[in-house]
């Protein structure tokens, strides 16, 4: 996780030293923290698979942001949906859908109308541009879905680990447990 400028200890057996002026490579960081490093490599892996799946957008003559698909899909499949409605389906923050909306209404595949029951609700729907994005988009995503399923066939199965992941923090949050522990350092600290 973040080290937010601290010193980290690794738990890991020392590794050797390199040779002077030899730089470790971002890799070499990264494992050498183990879990501790999990948000970085997270952030690595997402940042890779973006970068591919924007490589086979691309190959397929489609302009395409990854963030997008969360949203188009449930556009698409709910019909009119309001910020919030996008933001609890997709478990993420009401601000992070609003980026999402921005980069989706400034690509005029969705649009925004005030909702008539309630004038602080906006609701989102696809544009015909949208509508259109999405049918050209489904085969890259089947293509996507099955290239992940390749990786479960492999024995690779990344989202049972991350779905426990989430259910422990859901249990005691990152920054409890964090708390606890400079709590518990602080009173040995302070009981030498």
């Amino acid at each position: 996780m973040y080290s937010g400028g601290v010193q980290m200890h690794a738990t890991k057996k020392p590794r050797p030293s390199k040779a002077p002026g030899e730089r470790r490579t971002s890799a070499d960081l990264v494992s050498a923290y183990g879990s501790a490093g999990v948000g970085a490599r997270l952030r690595r892996l997402s940042e890779r698979i973006d970068r591919e799946a924007r490589a086979v957008y691309k190959h397929a003559g489609i302009d395409f942001e990854q963030r997008w698909v969360g949203v188009l899909i449930l556009l698409m499949e709910h019909g009119a949906v309001t910020v919030g409605e996008l933001a609890e389906a997709l478990g993420i923050t009401q601000p992070s859908v609003s980026q999402t909306l921005r980069s989706l209404q400034a690509a005029k595949l969705v649009s925004a109308r005030t909702d008539p029951r309630d004038p602080r609700r906006r609701i989102q729907r696809l544009t015909e541009a949208g509508l259109q994005l999405v049918e050209k988009a489904r085969p890259v995503w089947e293509a996507l879905m099955e290239a992940a399923r390749d990786l479960d066939r492999e024995g690779i199965d990344i989202v049972t680990p991350l779905a426990q992941i989430e259910r422990e923090l859901d249990k005691k949050s990152l920054y409890d447990r964090a708390l606890g522990h400079l709590r518990s350092a602080s009173a040995t600290r302070n009981h030498r």
